[in-house]
């Protein structure tokens, strides 16, 4: 018979890198490009995370595809997964479960064949999603704004990469 932590560390499936986003200051537009570079350590390349001091639990943040209808349903208009901002865009893959439920063994999760994140929380929306996305933004988006993940190893990033996680 199978434990928690056994059963916290399988996925039914491999998810997708379905969209990239990059921030490259505050308040700016956000650039989707077709790949990036994860930085080990930072973040990624172009994005204004990647250019700060490093060793943040913010260096990614991931946003689960399944949750835009969700999120739109709520605010009863339509959300381009952009005006989220968030750096990538996943689906397939549960990332709420990427959070481990024990300290002692971490989750990871890969993306292609380079890169390993750890899943560091959620990623809770700010309070300029009223302003972007209207009245009541930040309460749709609680429970549904993403993960953080740190970067341990870098690598390159593409649209339709694999995301899979795996136990630490």
């Amino acid at each position: 018979m199978s434990d928690l932590r056994e059963l916290s560390s399988r996925f039914p499936a491999a998810g997708r890198v379905e969209a990239i986003y990059l921030r490259p200051a505050r308040g700016q537009p956000v650039l989707r490009p077709s790949a990036a570079i994860a930085i080990a350590g930072r973040g990624i390349d172009g994005d204004r995370t990647a250019a700060g001091r490093g060793g943040s639990r913010r260096q990614v943040t991931l946003f689960q595809a399944e949750h835009l209808p969700v999120v739109a349903a709520l605010l009863r208009r339509e959300v381009d997964a952009g005006e989220l901002r968030r750096n990538l865009v996943v689906s397939g893959l549960n990332l709420l479960a990427a959070k481990s439920l024990f300290a002692d063994r971490p989750l990871r999760l890969r993306i292609g064949a380079e890169v390993l994140l750890e899943i560091t929380g959620p990623c809770e929306p700010c309070s300029k999603m009223e302003d972007r996305l209207g009245e009541g933004a930040y309460n749709a988006l609680r429970g549904h704004g993403g993960v953080t993940a740190r970067i341990l190893r870098g690598g390159r990033i593409g649209m339709g990469d694999a995301a899979t996680g795996e136990p630490g």
